[in-house]
């Protein structure tokens, strides 16, 4: 991952607001909100798009899919965790995958269908060679989810 600062002006910090409030906004109005033609609003979201600063992406709510158990999955493992990360991210069930400090080594966020497919990603999850202990935090309530980092 190339993580290299990019520079963004007010420019692109409103197109990105506005993405973030409808990431469907037509480019003549996202042109007309920012101050751009829409030729220029399009080729800006491109290249923010082209810099991994924005992605447009449907969210799901995984509620409404069937999907019944989400949790996050603290990962304490020994040696170095850059193979134990790769495993764990070919997993199709893990959704969000971070390399941390503290008391767990690595978060897996996850979304399954059930306490048996919660228990069954765990089991895997503790087999991968270099994993100690698991530790899983089921969210029993979504009280907030924004997408509305670095924008401000």
């Amino acid at each position: 991952m190339d993580r290299r600062a990019h520079v963004i002006d007010d420019v692109d910090r409103a197109i990105i607001e506005q993405l973030q409030l409808d990431g469907r906004t037509p480019y003549t109005r996202l042109g007309a909100i920012v101050g751009l033609s829409e030729a220029a609003a399009r080729q800006r979201v491109q290249r923010l798009i082209d810099a991994d600063i924005v992605q447009v992406v449907a969210v799901t709510n995984p509620l409404s899919l069937g999907y019944r158990r989400m949790a996050m999955i603290g990962v304490r493992t020994e040696g170095p965790t850059d193979s134990i990360a790769a495993t764990l991210q070919a997993m199709a069930d893990i959704d969000y995958l971070v390399v941390t400090a503290g008391s767990f080594d690595l978060m897996c966020e996850v979304v399954v269908s059930d306490d048996g497919a919660l228990l069954e990603l765990t089991n895997r999850i503790r087999q991968v060679p270099g994993v100690t202990s698991t530790e899983t935090f089921i969210y029993l309530s979504l009280v907030k989810q924004t997408f509305t980092w670095g924008a401000h």
